[in-house]
């Protein structure tokens, strides 16, 4: 099915596919509604919320991006499984292989993405911004092995050019401007046309409005990051500070590397342990029914023509 013929598509994920940075009135729009419009969707349900782990989106989200009965959705989480203390790269792995899995089995075609390190794009001091970045690497890893394994639609965004634009970044440095939204829209519109699944006109890449400058930054980090920062010292900072301690040890005897594979086999061994693929098609027969109904918390919409 192409085109304005009836393709649904669902997006599952944290406050990156829920649209934080590209404010419109009323609430977020983001890259997902963005490309929704560019493929020429007939519905759109968009299941993100902010603070969603991988845990969230392999449960209630799946159970009502599953009702929904997409064509294609987009999966993309992770990141804010690497801001806390619990981090576990094997139960990111599960969780994130029975997503696509169940998906996959539905007959789906999914959208992934491997995203960029926290720890540089927060600007923070090397001791901290490398265990960040070591465990991104590990979910990229992960999100990459499943991708192959499911056919997925995947697009590298960590190591496209534009994410070193700070005008596609907005004020918290996290989430994208509105400007990064239209380029993360625009890539994977580019990927779904290469397929055939793409029938609308690329997204455009010029913003409505100007990016946030230097004092909307300081703005924020006055009124809301501090709080943010706060809220996940409780949980991150403790298990951070130990893994700067080691990430200094490590440094002082020549040996980072050692933290580096580490890592690596950690991520190998998540993606060794998952059970095997079940074969595409083979759940569409018994969709399970949604934690909430289409239209209401999870915002069904028609995209306008």
């Amino acid at each position: 099915m192409s085109g304005r013929e009836g393709i649904r598509f669902a997006a599952l994920g944290d406050s990156l596919t829920e649209g934080l940075g590209d404010p419109v009135p009323g609430g977020w729009r983001g890259w997902a509604a963005l490309l929704a419009e560019g493929i020429g969707a007939a519905e759109y349900l968009n299941c993100a919320r902010s603070g969603a782990l991988t845990a969230d989106v392999a449960t209630d989200q799946l159970t009502a991006a599953r009702a929904f009965r997409p064509h294609l959705a987009a999966v993309v989480a992770g990141a804010n499984d690497t801001l806390r203390g619990s981090f576990d790269i094997t139960a990111v792995a599960a969780q994130l292989d029975a997503a696509l899995g169940a998906l996959a089995a539905d007959g789906v075609t999914a959208l992934t993405a491997c995203l960029p390190d926290p720890g540089w794009m927060l600007g923070l001091p090397w001791p901290l911004a490398r265990p960040l970045g070591r465990r991104m690497r590990a979910v990229n890893h992960v999100v990459h092995a499943l991708s192959r394994r499911y056919g997925a639609v995947h697009l590298h965004a960590a190591e496209h050019p534009w994410v070193a634009d700070r005008a596609c970044w907005s004020v918290d440095r996290l989430h994208p401007s509105e400007l990064g939204h239209r380029m993360l829209a625009f890539e994977f519109h580019a990927l779904l046309a290469e397929r055939g699944l793409a029938a609308g006109e690329p997204p455009s890449t010029t913003p409505d409005g100007p990016p946030p400058g230097r004092a909307a930054s300081a703005w924020w980090m006055a009124t809301r990051g501090t709080g943010w920062v706060l809220d996940r010292c409780t949980d991150l900072l403790p298990d951070l500070l130990r893994l700067a301690a080691a990430e200094c040890r490590h440094r002082a005897a020549g040996s980072p590397a050692v933290l580096d594979e580490a890592a690596h086999r950690a991520a190998v061994a998540a993606v060794a342990a998952l059970a095997p693929a079940r074969s595409a098609g083979a759940g569409r027969a018994g969709v399970p029914g949604s934690a909430c109904a289409p239209g209401e918390s999870y915002g069904v919409a028609s995209v306008p023509g």
